[in-house]
């Protein structure tokens, strides 16, 4: 995973100027410690910094055409590259770079390139025949982009915000699916797949379909010229990326580099339920595992440098990015460069423990479809900016626009949960590598509960969190919290005690608006609030919060003040598992 940095029209084109890019380019070489590049044409400057994956030896940015007259820096990859290669026998190309397609597929078919990718991309590219310039981010929002505008009249361009808050009167998230044109001058969609409108979809559900398209996008992020390896956490998710990675790593390229034993990841306090699964999930496919321990404290610790680095205040995505950046720096110190991820799923086919009182089927899916457009400021900036921060690209194959296309297709009738069928949630998913002849995992593990990443790694590290910031936070500074927050207000002591870090490092207004707000239970979105009336009282994003589905739930009280799990953090208990009906 790159870094990018782009700003285009300045007034200023001085040595002073290239100076001031070099030194915010460089705010973003924990995502690319492997090379730095620079291109200059009059007010324009692209920047640079690489994190090798593909053709370490010769695919250095920014990338050319070839008469260099197109520029363009990228972060990302094209797991296509061959493929449209093949469709461009008349260009030279330069590298082995995946990237490089980018610049000849303009050249050939203009702005209306982008939807010809398959990968994970944020781009900017400059045609300096007329220094025109387009920007564009990949369909669901996996690697990050920011858009700002300076007083002089410059369009800035970031793959993180650091890089062009402090020099921009203006920036926000760019949104994913989208692409910006400085001679249409506006920004558009360029990815319309046929879930975005909300239409109920009808199709029959058809396991086998659904488990070859995950195959397929699983194998294909097995491109690699660099060490790798997969995130496992022991649950449904991260186990089947694992397990089909395992089961194909042998056939592929990088097996010929790296040999075809799969290495995997996993983080957690001492006794986590996830180290215990995923310790059972490495045997059962015999991977090479690395297990790793944090403590509540080491976790508190790193706080302000997680706050740093993944630009946000939500306190999900802190909570689980936490840990995350821990395992990070972990394998990094193993020379690992890559790793495979599953984040996606839970979006994508309702996985997450609130959608048990989905009231029916188009609710349900409308629910879905919220989730994955959302994905940008949650779980894939968790993933990619945790990752980056230490030089590790995660890549995510639930988010494969194809796989997307097959499993939103399917009538949301198969995916509700319904006891009464045995359906739990995800049960489309389960049952469609339920393969009795050829196992993909054991039993127990596909139909494992959905645990909440920050759940997952130990139940202690939320309650110590709460705990944390209890004595960091009065009453009174919450209590007068509207004041100093009037957006986005923290309605908890653990949200504000996260808001304080974040605004120390991102003061400007336009910083705080890229965070998104609202109540939620267990990562629900605020719609989905609604569901259940009981669900008002205790706003809390853990799993835990769905209060008579999770097996360790926060117990219900009748004397809410007394025992709600927010206010009261030492009150909760665990309960036995009542999986509610819808």
């Amino acid at each position: 995973m790159c870094g990018i940095l782009a700003v285009l029209g300045c007034v200023d084109n001085s040595q002073a100027k290239r100076s001031r890019i070099i030194e915010l380019s460089r705010r973003l070489r924990h995502r690319g410690p492997d090379w730095s590049g620079l291109h200059c044409h009059q007010d324009c400057y692209l920047a640079h910094q690489r994190l090798a994956i593909v053709d370490p030896a010769s695919g250095d940015q920014p990338l050319y055409n070839e008469d260099k007259t197109v520029v363009v820096t990228v972060n990302g990859e094209i797991y296509n590259h061959k493929e449209l290669k093949g469709k461009l026998n008349s260009h030279q190309f330069r590298t082995g770079s995946d990237c490089e397609v980018i610049a000849h597929l303009y050249e050939e078919y203009g702005e209306d390139f982008v939807d010809m990718l398959d990968g994970m991309f944020s781009f900017v590219l400059l045609d300096t025949r007329d220094k025109s310039f387009i920007a564009a981010r990949d369909a669901i929002g996996i690697t990050p982009l920011y858009i700002g505008w300076g007083l002089d009249g410059s369009v800035w361009f970031a793959s993180e915000m650091k890089a062009l808050s402090d020099d921009c009167e203006r920036f926000m998230s760019f949104l994913p699916g989208h692409i910006y044109s400085s001679k249409q001058g506006g920004i558009r969609r360029w990815y319309n797949p046929p879930w975005y409108s909300g239409k109920i979809p009808s199709t029959p559900y058809d396991p086998k379909v659904l488990r070859n398209a995950f195959e397929k996008a699983v194998v294909k992020r097995l491109m690699t010229d660099v060490p790798f390896g997969v995130l496992l956490s022991g649950g449904l998710d991260s186990s089947l990326v694992a397990a089909v990675a395992a089961r194909y790593l042998a056939y592929s390229e990088a097996a010929c580099q790296w040999g075809s034993q799969l290495h995997t990841f996993c983080i957690g306090l001492k006794g986590s339920p996830d180290l215990k699964a995923a310790r059972e999930v490495s045997d059962y496919i015999r991977t090479r595992h690395h297990e790793f321990h944090f403590t509540v404290q080491e976790g508190i610790d790193a706080l302000e440098e997680v706050i740093y680095h993944i630009e946000t205040y939500d306190v999900t995505t802190i909570r689980a990015s936490t840990p995350m950046f821990l395992m990070s720096r972990k394998i990094k110190s193993l020379g690992v460069k890559m790793v495979l991820s599953g984040e996606g799923s839970d979006e994508i086919f309702g996985g997450y423990l609130y959608f048990h009182k989905a009231p029916n089927k188009e609710e349900f899916h409308e629910e879905t479809c919220r989730k994955i457009k959302a994905l940008h400021l949650y779980d894939c900036l968790r993933a990619n900016k945790s990752t980056s921060a230490w030089g590790i690209e995660a890549r995510v194959p639930f988010l494969d626009k194809e796989f997307i296309n097959v499993a939103m297709s399917i009538d949301p009738e198969w995916k509700m949960i319904r006891p009464d069928l045995g359906r739990i949630e995800k049960w489309v998913l389960r049952n469609a590598f339920d393969d009795n002849e050829e196992p993909y995992l054991p039993k127990h593990i596909l139909y494992r509960q959905k645990e909440q990443f920050s759940d997952g790694v130990g139940y202690s590290w939320i309650d110590g969190l709460k705990d944390h910031a209890e004595k960091q936070v009065t009453d009174a500074m919450l209590m007068n919290a509207s004041f100093i927050y009037p957006e986005n207000t923290p309605t908890t002591k653990e949200g504000y005690y996260y808001r304080t870090i974040f605004e120390k490092f991102f003061p400007k207004n336009a910083a705080r608006s890229t965070v998104p707000g609202g109540p939620s239970v267990a990562c629900s979105t605020a719609k989905a609030v609604e569901w259940d009336a009981a669900w008002a009282k205790n706003p809390d994003p853990s799993g835990r919060a769905a209060l008579g589905v999770h097996a360790s739930a926060y117990e219900e009280a009748a004397d809410a003040s007394a025992m709600d799990p927010i206010e009261n953090p030492s009150r909760k208990i665990r309960i036995e598992e009542k999986v509610a009906t819808a």
